[in-house]
């Protein structure tokens, strides 16, 4: 029994003896190094166990969140714009009809799109009836003539007689208002036939001005009526813009302000604002500016059309658009301060230029800030700045 109670006490010495062993050889040098300079001080060897731990974690609290690059606010010279929606229009609009009634439209040698000059030969009306009445006419003051022709003889032959006392001075009158109104009826025919050649020269229906077709009612063979559009023409090719600006910027357009719009197919054109409407609209208090469009190119009367107006030039300070975080509706940047570390400020945001934003308020001029990932950062986070590579 007592042999068997010391094999027990022997085995569980030796597995006593392979665990510390094992516990010796897992432990941390910088455990041993406490326990060394702590042996004999239990205090002293618990601290120094504990201190490599404790530098390990603040290592970590003290790790750079982002590495980024800085920037400064530029100051620069930015053209001020107000933004303008409108309808493209005809500068002005020409409206061609005839000036004879119940004549027949013979020919119609223009269509829409076509471009005329002053002058022009658009279409003609039948003139058969016209230039007969101008023959009637012909014949009958050639008639009244040949009649005051000859009152002009009785009258001068009356005149010859008055002093022989040959004829009483009631007949010599009477040749003197005869004549007096052949020549009157002479006058009557005359101005009829002028009338008539009018007449004539109006069945020919010719151009004003310069300008493109815009719009045909013109029908070969149907009988026009006096007043009745036939054409309509863009005088001169020229467009505007009528640009919709509200009152309060109304005031700062002039005359000669450079316009530029965008067409369709995302060409620039360029116009100059040729007059401000005296006048704003009591129900959308919107003021029009009328803006010449020299070279309209692809723009055509009756589109709508967004631009810009350019006032002038005003200072700016402006930084890269992806220095700027958005967040719940405001505007912000994260200024690096001597520590490296970031703070975040509110600002507020103007004119847009490319990948420029102007900073109206809220930014120092010599402020550092960081210019791109801000939408990592939060403030007070510290940051790693490195020099941005050369462009």
């Amino acid at each position: 029994m007592k042999k068997n109670r010391k094999a027990v006490l022997g085995a569980v010495a030796v597995l006593i003896a392979i665990l510390a062993g094992a516990l010796a050889w897992t432990s941390a040098p910088g455990d041993d190094r406490a326990l060394e300079a702590g042996r004999g001080n239990p205090d002293e060897a618990a601290a120094g166990a504990v201190a490599p731990r404790q530098q390990a974690a603040a290592s970590g609290a003290t790790r750079p969140a982002l590495t980024v690059t800085t920037t400064t606010p530029r100051e620069e010279s930015w053209p001020v714009t107000i933004a303008a929606n409108g309808s493209v229009a005809a500068w002005q609009e020409i409206v061609i009809g005839s000036e004879v009634s119940g004549l027949r439209l013979a020919e119609v040698l223009v269509n829409v799109g076509d471009r005329v000059r002053r002058g022009q030969l658009l279409a003609r009306l039948s003139a058969e009836t016209v230039q007969a009445e101008r023959e009637q006419i012909r014949a009958a003051l050639a008639e009244a003539e040949a009649t005051l022709a000859e009152a002009n003889a009785n009258a001068e032959r009356a005149r010859r007689l008055d002093r022989s006392g040959a004829i009483s001075a009631q007949q010599i009158e009477q040749y003197r208002t005869a004549a007096q109104t052949a020549r009157a009826r002479v006058q009557a025919q005359r101005a009829r036939l002028q009338a008539q050649e009018v007449r004539l020269s109006n069945t020919r229906i010719v151009a004003p001005d310069d300008g493109i077709v815009s719009a045909r009612n013109a029908t070969m063979g149907s009988v026009v009526q006096p007043g009745a559009e036939l054409f309509r023409l863009i005088r001169g090719a020229r467009l505007e813009w009528r640009a919709e600006v509200p009152g309060a910027d109304l005031v700062r357009v002039r005359a000669g302000h450079r316009a530029t719009l965008t067409g369709a197919d995302g060409t620039t054109i360029e116009g100059r604002v040729r007059v401000v409407a005296p006048i704003v609209d009591p129900q959308t208090r919107m003021g029009l500016v009328y803006v010449d469009l020299p070279e309209p190119g692809p723009v055509r009367a009756g589109m709508f059309a967004r631009g810009t107006l350019a006032l002038g030039e005003a200072p700016a300070r402006t930084i890269p658009q992806s220095a700027l975080a958005l967040r719940e509706g405001f505007a912000y940047v994260f200024r690096v301060g001597p520590d490296d570390r970031v703070v975040q400020l509110k600002v507020s945001v103007g004119r847009r230029i490319g990948d420029r934003v102007e900073i109206v308020e809220g930014l120092d001029g010599d402020a550092r800030i960081v210019d791109a990932g801000v939408g990592f950062l939060v403030d007070g986070d510290l940051v790693r700045i490195v020099e941005r590579a050369p462009s």
